[in-house]
C-alpha cells in the first residue's frame, strides 16, 4: 500500500446539530482509518471542513439574527469543538468560505469555461410568494416521478437515489412554509456540461478499484444513464461570486464549490506547515499519494461524477479519488435520524451523556457498510457492557489489580515460558494480521469484530493460566503468566487504539513502566514474539492506573433524549 495517504470526509454542513448518523456516515470511519495508517507508519493527511454556503445558511443566520459570515464563524468553532471531543484527529479542519476556496473555485470555473464545458441557459426556478424568495432545490419537496415517494427533494430522491430538479417533482411545495402556490420564474444560469464528460468519466471509473459494490454500482448507474448537465450557479448573496459578466448577482452552487474545499483546505494546511500542497494533489508529485474519500450514500453522485468531472474537465493534472468508501444510513429506533424533528441523538447530547469511546466503539462495530443499521438504546447498552466492560475492561482491571497485589505493582521476573505462551504467540500474530488486513481494506465492522476476538483470546489465556492460583506453589510460573498478560493488554490496546483512543491510551499507560512515556501514536505491533515472550523490563514499576469501564443501564441514556 501507498505510504502517503490523503483522507477526506464529507464536509458537515455548518448549520444544525450533527447527529450520530452524520458521524458514522463519514467522519468517524475516516478518523479510524487515519489513525490506523499513522500507526503503520504511513504519511497521513486527514482533511475536512465545514460546508458553509447556500440558502440553508442564509436562513439559519437570519433566524439567529446574524449575517451569514458571523453565523458561520460561530458554528465552525462550535462544530470543531464537538469533533475534537469525539477524538476526530483532523490534520486540518477548514472552511468552504475561506478565501482559498473562493479563489480555487473561480479558477476551476475559468478552466472549465476555457475547455467549452460551461454553458449559459435559461432556467425555470421555483419562486415561493409566501417565502418571498427563490427556493433552493433541497427546499422544494414533492412526489418523486420515478418511485412515487411523497417527500422527495428537488435535488435528489432519498428513497430511490435519483438525481432530480425541482421542476421534476409532482405537487411541489415549500419545505420552509408548505406553500403550494409556487411559481416558475425564468433566470439565466451556468451549467457544467457533464454530458460532454461521460466517456472520460467512464474511462476514469474503469481505472478505480476497491470501491464497495453498492458505490461502484451507483456510480455506473449515473454514468450509463442519460447524464444531465448540472446547474452550478444560484440566485443568492452568500457564496462564491461568479466571475462572469451578467452574473454579478449570483454565486456558485454549494455542491460545485464544496468538494473543491478539500484542495483549498490542503493549501491552507500546507501554508501553515511550510509544506507543498502539490505533494497531495498535483501531477507527478502526487503520483504516490493514495486518496480515499469517506461519505454517505447520498453524497456519492457528487463525488463519483460531478467532482471528478470538475477535476478531469479542467485539463490539469489533479489527483482524483482512488477509493470512495460509502456508507448506508444509521437509523434510530426504526426511523430516520432527524435533528430538525427531534428524533435520534445529536453528537453533543451523546457526548454529554457518555465518554466518546463508548459511542466510537459501538458505531464502528456496527457501521452501516453494506446496509442500513438501526440504533436501539437497549442494544447499545448491551453491546457496550459486553465488549468494553466485560471483555476489554475486565482484562485490564483484573491483570493490573493482580500485579499490584501479587508483585507490588512491578513487572515480575523469573520463570520460563511454556508451550501455552508459544501457541499464544502464533494465535495473536494471526489475529493482528487479520485486524490489519481489515483496516487496510476499510472493513470496519470486521476490524472491530477481530479486535473483540483478540480481547477474548487474551482473557481466555489469563483465565486458563490462572496466575492467582499459582502464587503459593509455583511463583515463577505466576510471574511468567503475569508478564505475558501485561504484554497482551498492551497489544490489545494498540490494536484498538484507532477505534477507542482514550481507553486504549489509558490501558497502555497503565502497563508501561514508570517514566517511560509512550508515543502519542502507538506503533502497530510487528514483533509479536518479542512482545509476548521477551523481557518486559523486569522489576520496573507500573502505574497500573486504569479506571474501570463502568457498566451502563438504560438510565444512562435517558438524559441524552431530554
Amino acid at each position: 500500500m501507498s505510504r502517503r495517504i490523503l483522507i477526506t470526509s464529507a464536509l458537515p454542513y455548518v448549520s444544525g446539530a450533527k447527529h450520530l448518523g452524520n458521524l458514522v456516515g463519514s467522519l468517524l470511519p475516516a478518523d479510524v482509518h487515519a489513525r490506523f495508517h499513522r500507526q503503520i507508519g504511513s504519511e497521513v493527511l486527514f482533511i475536512c471542513a465545514t460546508d458553509e454556503h447556500g440558502t440553508p445558511t442564509e436562513i439559519a443566520a437570519a433566524k439567529a439574527g446574524l449575517d451569514p459570515r458571523s453565523f458561520c464563524d460561530g458554528e465552525h468553532v462550535h462544530q470543531a469543538n464537538t469533533y475534537n471531543r469525539f477524538g476526530l484527529s483532523f490534520d486540518y479542519f477548514g472552511r468552504s468560505s475561506a478565501p482559498s476556496n473562493h479563489a480555487l473555485t473561480q479558477h476551476f470555473y475559468r478552466r472549465l469555461d476555457d475547455a467549452g464545458l460551461i454553458a449559459e441557459r435559461d432556467v425555470l426556478q421555483v419562486w415561493s410568494p409566501s417565502d418571498g424568495r427563490y427556493l433552493p432545490d433541497r427546499y422544494v419537496l414533492g412526489t418523486c416521478p420515478h418511485c412515487g415517494d411523497a417527500d422527495a427533494r428537488g435535488d435528489q430522491c432519498d428513497a430511490c437515489g435519483t438525481l432530480l430538479d425541482p421542476v421534476d417533482l409532482i405537487g411541489p411545495r415549500s419545505a420552509l412554509t408548505g406553500d403550494t402556490q409556487l411559481e416558475l420564474r425564468e433566470s439565466r444560469h451556468l451549467f457544467l456540461r457533464q454530458s460532454a464528460l461521460v466517456d472520460r468519466l467512464n474511462a476514469w471509473l474503469d481505472t478505480r478499484s476497491g470501491w464497495p459494490p453498492f458505490v461502484a454500482a451507483l456510480a455506473r448507474s449515473w454514468l450509463t444513464a442519460d447524464l444531465k448537465d448540472r446547474c452550478i450557479t444560484r440566485d443568492l448573496d452568500w457564496g462564491v461570486p461568479v466571475p462572469r459578466r451578467g452574473f454579478e448577482a449570483k454565486v456558485f452552487y454549494v455542491w460545485f464549490d464544496a468538494p473543491i474545499a478539500y484542495i483549498a483546505a490542503t493549501q491552507d494546511w500546507a501554508a501553515a506547515q511550510g509544506r507543498d500542497w502539490r505533494d497531495w494533489w498535483w501531477g507527478e508529485a502526487a503520483r504516490e499519494t493514495r486518496y480515499v474519500q469517506f461519505l454517505g450514500k447520498d453524497n456519492v453522485p457528487f463525488h463519483a461524477v460531478s467532482f471528478p468531472g470538475t477535476l478531469i474537465g479542467s485539463g490539469e493534472p489533479w489527483r482524483t479519488v482512488d477509493v470512495i468508501k460509502g456508507f448506508h444510513w444509521l437509523t434510530h429506533e426504526g426511523g430516520k435520524f432527524s435533528t430538525s424533528q427531534g428524533r435520534g441523538l445529536s453528537c453533543e447530547a451523546a457526548l454529554d451523556t457518555l465518554p466518546a469511546d463508548r459511542w466510537r466503539w459501538w458505531l464502528i462495530a456496527n457501521a452501516p457498510e453494506s446496509a442500513d443499521v438501526d440504533f436501539r438504546a437497549t442494544r447499545f447498552v448491551a453491546d457496550v457492557n459486553k465488549d468494553l466492560a466485560d471483555v476489554f475492561g475486565n482484562l485490564v482491571q483484573r491483570v493490573t489489580r493482580f500485579t499490584a497485589t501479587a508483585f507490588e505493582g512491578r513487572i515480575p521476573a523469573g520463570g520460563q515460558v511454556g508451550e501455552a505462551e508459544r501457541a499464544l504467540v502464533a494465535e495473536v500474530d494471526g489475529q493482528l494480521s487479520s485486524i490489519r488486513a481489515h483496516h487496510e481494506a476499510r472493513e470496519f465492522r470486521r476490524a472491530a469484530a477481530e479486535t473483540r476476538a483478540l480481547w477474548t483470546r487474551a482473557n481466555a489465556y489469563v483465565q486458563d493460566a490462572a496466575p492467582w492460583s499459582l502464587l503459593r506453589h509455583d511463583r515463577p510460573r505466576a510471574a511468567v503468566v503475569t508478564r505475558v498478560a501485561l504484554s497482551l493488554i498492551e497489544i490489545c490496546a494498540i490494536a484498538a487504539w484507532s477505534i477507542i483512543p482514550d481507553l486504549a491510551a489509558s490501558a497502555i499507560s497503565a502497563v508501561t513502566p514508570m517514566g517511560r512515556v509512550s508515543a502519542s501514536v502507538p506503533a502497530w505491533p510487528t514483533d509479536v514474539e518479542d512482545l509476548i515472550l521477551g523481557d518486559r523490563f523486569p522489576g520496573a514499576e507500573l502505574p497500573l492506573s486504569f479506571e474501570p469501564v463502568a457498566k451502563l443501564g438504560p438510565e444512562h441514556l435517558g438524559s441524552a433524549y431530554e
